[in-house]
């Protein structure tokens, strides 16, 4: 049996121990090195092109590392920090990736030096758990409630991004789809479902600022025969997942025919059996059918009688969306339908034509807790990168409706940690007291990337934030326009502090979980090796 080779870059003798430790660290770092720059509202774009020849334009640190082919384990388990960071909470992929390198890249010398790597993660815990108390300590509440200041906290998220020249509209199109879908259970239980409930559709052509979040759901369909109504105010909706058309047979069944009659016979049968269905359905007088499956001609015939529009192949996961913003039950069998699974809730159904495809809108629904935003723009790229800015705006949004608690931004929470965990490391005795000082060395990255960013100069600007948070001002940042240090609470930069907690979480977590590594070995052979 054939020995498996293990994995290395360059060399082919097996990484282990320090060495394995050190490979790590450099693959972490140089992962950071790539979405740096991608810090900040003066961030750099980077310009990805995909194995089909596509090419994508972004500042999004997760949409960059999405599309980033690495080799080395280490490196991938660092581009999986941006993507739990993404599904945690929505936004802050860069700086988890930034603050995770670095902290790694201050643990070095002390690999060097031949620390146990136990010792060091230790110290990291013990930072950690510090630096969560040093977050919520300098957070303060905010009112959901209250338009302007919801508006000015969702600019702050979107304010380094593609986005920020029609941010106005875009933070109101993130509130009002994230209030849409809010379900208030009471005892403080809400529900806030933006990835099933909240459908991004992206139309090429007019304006960016004529997007707008419809409350209701909008289909890229239209209806199946060309003489059913395209315009219906208050349609009784009903929703269903079964075909309305002959069931045929399962593929064992045989059917043998003597008489030409008996085949007329059961064309018969077919065209009864789809009568039927329609006559059941009709039964409830409804105004728009829509269902999941296939519709025969023969079916479409009888609503069209009916004085019925009809839907059909709508996905799945639409179908949920509507019956949750009509009141409609979707129903898998045409005869388990009740007058209470028909929904009733929807102002007005009407198809319209955009450009050259035709879009049916269920709207003016009472209380959705479903919608679709509509985005408008010159190209299919700008209305990707919208859409990758909205997701962040919108996922703001919601974290704060959960936890309502902000944290100043443009650096100030990551210096005031810096800060106050150099103040207690000269308290800590022992070994531990370095990896500990590497953590509060490592929170500066930040603020420092920001400055490096706009072109300022490092090492002066930070020397004076550094001094403003010796002296107690834990609000103060950095400009991320002109390099300064301003003070947050008018400047008006502040993020919501779930985000700041899990993203040093998740970074120091990390940076745990790689130094324990002390062996990489692989189970696959190289080609043409015995």
């Amino acid at each position: 049996m054939q020995a498996p080779v293990v994995f290395l870059n360059a060399s082919t003798e097996r990484q282990s121990g320090r060495q394995a430790q050190m490979s790590n660290i450099t693959a972490a770092k140089a992962v950071a090195d790539i979405i740096r720059t991608c810090l900040g509202p003066k961030a750099m774009l980077k310009m990805l092109l995909d194995p089909m020849g596509g090419i994508v334009l972004t500042n999004d640190g997760h949409a960059i590392l999405r599309e980033i082919d690495v080799a080395h384990p280490a490196a991938k388990s660092m581009i999986e920090l941006s993507r739990t960071q993404d599904e945690e909470v929505g936004d802050g992929t860069t700086t988890v990736i930034i603050l995770a390198g670095e902290i790694l890249a201050q643990t070095f010398p002390y690999i060097e030096k031949n620390i146990h790597p136990v010792i060091i993660i230790q110290a990291l815990k013990q930072a950690l758990t510090d630096a969560l108390e040093v977050i919520h300590e300098i957070s303060r509440p905010i009112d959901v409630e209250n338009e302007a200041s919801m508006i000015q906290l969702i600019k702050a998220s979107i304010g380094t991004k593609y986005v920020n020249q029609w941010s106005d509209k875009m933070c109101q199109l993130a509130l009002k789809a994230v209030r849409t879908v809010v379900i208030d259970h009471g005892d403080g239980n809400k529900e806030i479902d933006i990835k099933r409930y909240v459908r991004v559709e992206k139309i090429p052509g007019g304006e960016i600022t004529d997007s707008e979040v419809l409350d209701g759901v909008l289909l890229n369909k239209d209806v199946t025969h060309p003489k059913m109504k395209r315009h219906i105010e208050n349609p009784k909706i009903i929703l269903l997942d079964c075909p309305l058309e002959y069931k045929k047979g399962e593929s064992q069944t045989n059917i043998e025919i003597t008489n030409d009659e008996d085949w007329n016979r059961i064309l018969q049968i077919e065209e009864e059996q789809v009568k039927i269905i329609c006559e059941q359905l009709l039964q409830f007088k409804p105004d728009l059918v829509i269902t999941e499956k296939g519709v025969s001609d023969l079916a479409q015939h009888y609503l069209l009688k009916g004085g019925v529009s009809c839907l059909r192949r709508v996905k799945k996961s639409d179908n949920n969306r509507i019956a949750r913003a009509t009141g409609a039950t979707i129903v898998n069998r045409i005869e388990d339908l009740k007058e209470s699974d028909i929904g009733n809730n929807c102002g007005l159904f009407k198809v319209e034509l955009i450009g050259d495809e035709y879009y049916s809108f269920i709207t003016n629904c009472a209380n959705p807790h479903a919608c679709t935003v509509l985005l408008r723009g010159p190209s299919k790229d700008v209305l990707n990168e919208i859409e990758r800015n909205l997701q962040d705006a919108t996922s703001v949004a919601r974290n704060v409706m959960f936890e309502p608690s902000l944290s100043p931004g443009g650096g100030a929470t990551e210096m005031e940690i810096a800060v106050r965990l150099s103040e207690k490391a000269k308290s800590i005795k022992g070994v531990q007291q370095w990896p500990y000082q590497a953590v509060a060395d490592a929170c500066e990255v930040i603020p420092r990337t920001l400055i490096q960013n706009c072109g300022g100069n490092p090492i002066r600007v930070l020397s004076s934030l550094r001094a403003k948070h010796a002296e107690g001002h834990s609000t103060f940042g950095i400009n991320g326009d002109n390099g300064t240090v301003v003070d947050m609470k008018e400047y008006g930069i502040w993020e919501p502090e779930v985000i700041k907690q899990q993203s040093i979480k998740t970074a120091i977590e990390s940076a745990c979980l790689l130094l324990r590594v002390d062996d990489i070995v692989s189970g696959v052979r190289r080609g043409g090796q015995q």
